[in-house]
């Protein structure tokens, strides 16, 4: 992939990675499903240095995740839309929610968590690694 760009909805935040992606999660957990407003979400792991915010400034929530840590998630002031997240669970790395990408076209999960939290109509990806609840590491 060699590195990717987005933003949020309005445009007011743009952002580039000059790195691939870590990793790549459909997660089921309710808080995701929450956040996105939508039955899963599909965050895109990149290193912290490897983020670069090209353009606008953004707001914070913190809350606890059902991990256990502390979950940090970063908005678009103007439109809300939910772009960054970091956890005290993985320090160095940032979850990018991938709907902010301009060119999503390339990313591909690698691992699903929260499985048993999927609702009944949600289609759980079999070509990734299943998790029933978060992984271990």
């Amino acid at each position: 992939m060699g590195g990717f760009s987005g933003g949020c909805l309005c445009g007011a935040v743009r952002y580039t990675v000059a790195g691939d992606p870590v990793r790549v999660a459909n997660c089921h957990c309710d808080d995701c499903r929450k956040v996105t407003g939508a039955s899963f979400a599909t965050n895109v792991f990149v290193k912290e240095e490897e983020l670069t915010i090209e353009s606008g400034v953004t707001k914070s929530y913190q809350h606890q995740a059902d991990s256990g840590n502390t979950m940090t998630k970063k908005f678009c002031p103007e439109c809300g839309s939910q772009i960054f997240s970091v956890g005290t669970g993985s320090p160095g790395m940032v979850g990018i929610k991938v709907g902010s990408i301009d060119d999503a076209s390339g990313i591909k999960p690698q691992i699903t968590v929260y499985a048993a939290r999927a609702l009944p109509f949600s289609h759980i990806d079999e070509g990734t690694e299943i998790f029933q609840e978060m992984r271990s590491k």
